[in-house]
């Protein structure tokens, strides 16, 4: 099958430092071409891919210098993929709403996954407007918002079986990995941690327009000793950061679409013990691989259980429901399906 992928140009992909979507596109196009697909990705040019990349920017926007116009790279992208759309069976886009005018004008079948979160105003106006758009949701609650648009699935995220190698020991410290913004919930992980008497490692992106709330609300919190902070990481020190923690704290404050840390700690081995919100329950499996609580006093009585999740159970359970190969997979099923739709209006 010849597949294009089409990523956002915020960051590479796969993404140098933070960046969930561009990861996940990465991961997924080097598992189709591992099972014989002709795949081509339309990303920014230092991206690296195992597919063929159609580098349609020079570098990713957050972290190229100097700064180029978004709406300028967003226009070279949806021009590469006019110029192109006949040499794919199917076309597969990560970049939200800005496609759908074009591709839905041209005569080549594609599909959307959905990344974000989708109860802001405006957003069911748009999808009306696209009634026979087909897309893809990363979790059943993601799409409660939207309940009216065309889903033809759900498509949990999945990572590389051999990414991350799993730690079995009992692990010393608690771990947050995110962005630093308060819906993340990194002051109440901070809380957890000193209701436990438990250290916390923060591996966090800081984004510029929450410096604010960073310097007033959390760095005086941060001793360097007790409570950590480490910065953006690389894959490899997150493999690290996760595998050492006995959890990872997911302590969140908004509906997440889904929540990538998770299984990245879960390949690990890490339990996690999350806040009963958006995609939670649906990735977490009480007892299993952590624990799925109400607040922080739950949460602190969940620490205190870590000891009765089974590590190797945690891992067992990623290899089951969250690898790269079982989300290639069930996205092909959703291509083949949209060429046979496409087949049949034809003949009609």
């Amino acid at each position: 099958m010849r597949i294009a992928q089409i990523a956002p140009l915020a960051e590479s992909v796969p993404p140098k430092l933070y960046g969930g979507t561009e990861r996940v596109v990465a991961w997924l196009v080097d598992e189709l071409v591992a099972l014989g697909h002709d795949v081509t990705l339309f990303a920014s040019g230092d991206s690296r891919t195992h597919g063929k990349l159609h580098p349609v920017w020079p570098r990713a926007l957050r972290l190229g210098r100097p700064a180029a116009d978004p709406m300028a790279a967003c226009t070279a992208l949806l021009e590469a993929m006019s110029k192109r759309a006949k040499d794919f069976d199917v076309i597969h886009a990560h970049i939200d709403w800005i496609h759908l005018p074009l591709l839905s004008r041209l005569a080549v079948p594609f599909l959307t996954t959905m990344h974000g979160r989708l109860d802001l105003p405006g957003l069911s106006d748009v999808a009306r407007e696209f009634p026979t758009a087909p897309f893809v949701s990363i979790s059943n609650n993601q799409r409660l918002p939207l309940a009216a648009a065309n889903w033809c699935g759900t498509v949990h995220h999945g990572l590389p079986m051999d990414l991350f190698s799993p730690s079995y020991q009992p692990g010393s410290y608690l771990a947050f990995l995110g962005r630093l913004t308060a819906e993340k919930g990194p002051e109440s992980a901070i809380r957890i941690a000193h209701a436990t008497g438990m250290p916390l490692r923060i591996a966090a992106k800081i984004p510029r327009d929450e410096r604010g709330y960073f310097k007033q609300t959390l760095e005086p919190q941060i001793d360097g000793k007790h409570i950590q902070l480490i910065g953006e990481v690389d894959d490899k020190s997150k493999a690290s950061l996760l595998a050492g923690a006995a959890a990872l704290l997911f302590p969140i404050e908004w509906p997440e679409p889904f929540g990538l840390v998770m299984i990245e700690a879960m390949a690990c081995a890490t339990p996690v013990i999350a806040y009963r919100s958006g995609s939670v329950p649906e990735i977490v499996e009480e007892n299993v691989t952590g624990f799925v609580v109400e607040g922080e006093e739950e949460a602190v009585h969940a620490v205190s259980r870590l000891g009765q999740i089974d590590r190797r159970g945690v891992r067992v359970r990623f290899e089951e429901r969250f690898t790269a190969n079982r989300m290639a997979q069930e996205y092909l099923d959703k291509y083949e399906s949209l060429m046979r739709i496409r087949r049949v209006s034809k003949v009609i």
